[in-house]
């Protein structure tokens, strides 16, 4: 019997890794000099480009050919280039949903932190606690809009699986640590007769009622300023929106966190939490797992965890029929209700 060759490593795999860093640094780079703006209103070559952004041509060409490779920009035989679909959608500063705004101005200061990596694996202790309100209100006035593409379509999802828009009656809605105040936003936008409660930090509510109102339902939401623990909920809600909020949370105010929802929604009511779903034994899937480092770099106590954790701290909390509702995101939402 012959014995089966065992394959040579090769390093083709860490150098990809090695270079990992350069995609998101020249969308970056584009994104600051106006690259993708200029293009908006046709292709255009490098000389044009330098003229229009005042960019350097040997710094344009180099990204805008990397940005070909990217398949973020088009090149025909006259070496003009334009905009993808994709950048097109998601790369120009004044586009609904843009992500000009986290790969120019969050995504760098966020590379920084990651920088110090080392470090902070040695300590066990975060860069900036971004969970924190001092630090974290001016990091997440400026992230909140940017992220609104991760969240929209699931929450508008969310909204019709719930049937909102065939309700009779006034619905409630309590939408914590609102931050741009996207999931009551889409659950408003399906029907009239929803009324949003909007809870974050009071540094952090000037831009929910700004996003609010540039999506035209202000009116519809009250807001809370304070603390989620510190928070006075109320009581009465038919539906509570938990939008990627636990991971950086932290287990132990994660379940205190839910057994206060509980208490605040009416019987009958559902809560929809949205998170990096990690499996039981925290080997995949990879954006998740990288996504716990995040919360090592940025948190003091934030981490991803699977469904089956996340749902007994809802069955501790006293909810019922946790279950997982598939939607666009990085996970599946999970939903329970309160009996």
């Amino acid at each position: 019997m012959k014995k089966r060759k065992t394959k040579k490593p090769t390093p083709e795999r860490l150098q990809q890794f090695g270079f990992a860093y350069a995609p998101p640094l020249i969308i970056s780079a584009a994104v600051n000099n106006k690259v993708f703006d200029a293009l908006q209103s046709g292709a255009k070559t490098v000389d044009q480009l330098k003229k229009e952004t005042g960019a350097s041509q040997r710094g344009l060409r180099a990204i805008m050919n990397s940005l070909v490779g990217l398949e973020l920009l088009k090149k025909d035989r006259q070496s003009r280039y334009s905009l993808t679909r994709e950048s097109q959608t998601f790369l120009l500063t004044d586009k609904p949903g843009s992500l000009a705004g986290f790969f120019g101005s969050i995504l760098p200061v966020m590379i920084s932190r990651w920088l110090r990596l080392a470090d902070i694996v040695r300590d066990g202790r975060p860069a900036v606690a971004v969970n924190q309100e001092t630090e974290g209100t001016e990091f997440f006035s400026q992230l909140v809009e940017t992220i609104i593409p991760m969240s929209y379509a699931a929450a508008r999802q969310l909204a019709e699986h719930l049937n909102v828009a065939k309700a009779k009656d006034g619905l409630r809605v309590i939408d914590l640590a609102a931050g741009s105040g996207i999931w009551g936003i889409a659950l408003a936008q399906k029907s009239p007769r929803m009324r949003v409660t909007a809870v974050d930090w009071a540094g952090m509510i000037p831009t929910t009622k700004r996003i609010t109102g540039k999506f035209g339902v202000r009116d519809r939401f009250d807001f809370v300023e304070a603390d989620l623990l510190e928070a006075n909920f109320g009581n009465g809600y038919d539906i509570a929106t938990l939008g990627h909020i636990l991971h950086s949370e932290g287990e132990k105010r994660s379940q205190q966190l839910l057994k206060k929802v509980f208490r605040a929604l009416k019987s009958g009511g559902t809560i929809a939490i949205a998170e990096w779903l990690v499996n039981d034994d925290r080997t995949k899937p990879l954006p998740s797992l990288m996504f716990a480092v995040q919360m090592l770099v940025n948190t003091e106590k934030g981490d991803t965890f699977s469904f089956n954790e996340i749902k007994k701290w809802l069955e501790d909390a006293g909810f019922k029929k946790v279950r997982k509702l598939d939607a666009s995101g990085p996970s599946p939402l999970i939903l329970a209700t309160k009996p």
